[in-house]
């Protein structure tokens, strides 16, 4: 392959190699916010950028106490900025936990992921060699709610030795990376998000049409503006969405399937190796994520809080 100029770089991110998935280049797209990223200073803690775009680990401040209204203030500017927040030597207690999450907003009760703490906002996810992970796939949370969760909060309790890390992909890139052309293609489009799509994999057609009566299906803009920074991000995942709106099963389905794929270029990811009382805080409109299943049969136990969010819109 060539060397390239700057002055190729529109070209350069569009370039596809036959067969291979993702732009191939120097992503320079990405250097204005990796900048001002790295030009950020707080008052209330310390904040190291991990990836380019998204991702940054927050030290000097201590998640079990009731943290003043101006460091919580902070911390949810710096999550609109990173996009996702990781926390280390943070050792929660489950009501900790839920009061930490409930600063941000009113959280979600899962009507299909169990909690085993006494604390129905925390979802508890218990893998071991019985109970196998199988979260390995590019996702935003519960986009078949009429209104998804704006953030998450996922507190690490047991963790393997090897493996078991979380990815996060940065959607902002993701859109911006794409070509004009496909940005007007899809700038006034809308998916269907379908609860038994992930939750009704193994159901009866009995039990899926129960699922669907308790949890109809949604719809949401392909194209969502973030109702905090007002920035443009993909709102499409190969776990819920199940459709866009007035396109025909193939074509819709090749379209969901080439948005993901935006996604996938590390370039615009980051990837956490979990530690013991790790707290990552991550803006569940911003960024998708990818459990890593890569550690059967060790134990991964993790607990999550999620912030309800209002409905996406263009």
């Amino acid at each position: 392959m060539t060397e390239t100029t700057i002055a190729d770089q529109n070209t350069v991110r569009a370039l596809r190699l036959p067969g291979y998935p993702i732009p191939v280049g120097p992503f320079t797209h990405l250097a204005a916010e990796r900048e001002r990223l790295a030009g950020l200073r707080w008052q209330h803690f310390d904040a190291r950028p991990i990836g380019a775009t998204v991702g940054a680990e927050i030290s000097g401040i201590d998640l079990t106490t009731d943290l003043p209204p101006a460091t919580i203030a902070e911390i949810r500017q710096a999550l609109h900025d990173y996009k996702v927040l990781f926390f280390r030597n943070q050792p929660l207690s489950a009501y900790q936990h839920v009061a930490f999450a409930r600063r941000f907003g009113e959280l979600e009760i899962h009507p299909a992921l169990g909690s085993n703490t006494g604390q129905p906002e925390l979802v508890r996810f218990e893998k071991t060699a019985q109970v196998a992970g199988f979260e390995n796939s590019w996702h935003h949370d519960v986009t078949w709610r009429e209104q998804p969760s704006l953030g998450a909060i996922l507190h690490a309790i047991e963790v393997p030795d090897i493996g078991g890390d979380t990815l996060f992909a940065d959607m902002y890139a993701a859109y911006d990376g794409l070509d004009d052309e496909t940005k007007a293609q899809i700038e006034h489009l809308d998916a269907v998000h379908d609860f038994t799509r992930a939750f009704g994999a193994f159901a009866t057609e009995e039990q899926q049409a129960q699922m669907r009566a308790a949890h109809p299906s949604v719809t949401h803009p392909v194209v969502a503006t973030h109702a905090a920074t007002g920035r443009k991000h993909l709102y499409v995942n190969r776990i819920f969405t199940d459709r866009i709106a007035g396109l025909d099963a193939d074509e819709g389905r090749d379209l969901i399937d080439r948005l993901c794929r935006a996604a996938d270029a590390p370039e615009i990811q980051v990837r956490l190796k979990w530690e013991p009382d790790t707290v990552a805080f991550w803006d569940n409109r911003a960024v998708q994520h990818y459990a890593a299943s890569d550690y059967w049969p060790q134990r991964r136990i993790v607990e999550r809080a999620s912030i309800v969010g209002p409905k996406p819109s263009r």
